[in-house]
């Protein structure tokens, strides 16, 4: 079982809880125990899995990665996003999450982010669930 589902960001940077969505998906396909594998097909977007109870976690990220990521080095990139290529390097394009009991196996405070570093725009979520 698989599929894809799309993201609309709203500013340049943001972390936006799919976690929720993921969760229609998989009752949608009807899978009980197993691995949800999610893959961001964008090279300036990433997945992450944090904390989702307190939304000043999210800001705190963007804002350490914009510390960690010089925006005004010489980068050669003619797009002038380099950047968010570096962020979404260090976030990576993928996350795993096991499922059971036809739920995703979260930690208590865990929600599933796409990162958004080169915003706004639609973006595209492909999720597989292997039972």
């Amino acid at each position: 079982m698989q599929g894809t589902f799309t993201v609309q960001t709203n500013r340049t940077m943001e972390l936006v809880d799919i976690s929720d969505r993921l969760q229609r998906e998989l009752a949608t396909a009807g899978v009980t125990d197993g691995i949800c594998y999610l893959f961001n097909p964008h090279t300036t977007a990433g997945l992450t899995i944090n904390e989702g109870a307190d939304p000043a976690v999210r800001a705190d990220l963007i804002a350490a990665l914009r510390r960690m990521v010089p925006m005004d080095l010489a980068y050669q990139h003619l797009e002038g996003n380099s950047p968010a290529h570096l962020m979404a390097t260090l976030c990576g394009s993928s996350v795993t999450v096991l499922v059971e009991a036809g739920r995703l196996s979260l930690g208590t405070w865990q929600k599933i982010f796409f990162c958004e570093f080169d915003g706004p725009r639609q973006r595209k979520v492909r999720w597989r669930f292997l039972a």
